[in-house]
């Protein structure tokens, strides 16, 4: 069966959030999942959004998403492509859904200018790992992830004392 992709729409809020769920439970990361519906419609669809999602269907059913943001490379000069989740459900795996959102969101970036795409992967998904060799990615040896959130991130904004321009000290 063919596979549709769209960009997401705020009526598609409740698939997004399924599939970031089903998404957790495939990384073995269920327990980690705090978004909400609110939280969605607020950061994809708000007054300044953060991210973009396409979804792939497979008639009217959600197979698969791939959720996207705009960075920016100062090397190149130009914004770039983060692709911050990819997700195929199981039963639709290994016939070609994730190559077309890879496809479309190549797409997007040339259609943009942007520079480059970058994504991140787990070290134990082989599926995902031959997925992304196969339409020509490869791996970014010299260079460890690292995420700074909850306490640690909250303690290090406590330390910016220093006024900027426009705004008032945080002291």
């Amino acid at each position: 069966m063919p596979f549709r992709l769209s960009a997401a729409t705020e009526r598609d809020i409740p698939v997004i959030l399924s599939l970031i769920q089903a998404l957790a439970d495939y990384e073995r990361l269920a327990d980690q999942v705090e978004s909400t519906e609110a939280d969605l419609r607020a950061a994809l669809f708000g007054p300044r959004p953060a991210a973009e999602v396409i979804l792939g269907y497979t008639g009217d059913d959600p197979a698969g998403f791939a959720l996207y943001f705009q960075t920016f490379s100062t090397f190149k000069g130009r914004p770039g492509l983060y692709l911050e989740d990819i997700f195929v459900k199981p039963e639709w795996r290994r016939q070609g859904l994730g190559q077309q959102l890879l496809a479309r969101l190549a797409r997007i970036a040339v259609e943009r200018g942007y520079g480059r795409m970058e994504w991140s992967v787990l070290n134990w998904n082989d599926t995902a790992l031959r997925v992304y060799r196969a339409v020509g990615a490869r791996p970014m040896n010299d260079w460890t992830v690292y995420r700074l959130n909850g306490a640690a991130l909250r303690d290090l904004a406590g330390r910016d004392r220093v006024e900027t321009e426009g705004t008032e000290s945080t002291d």
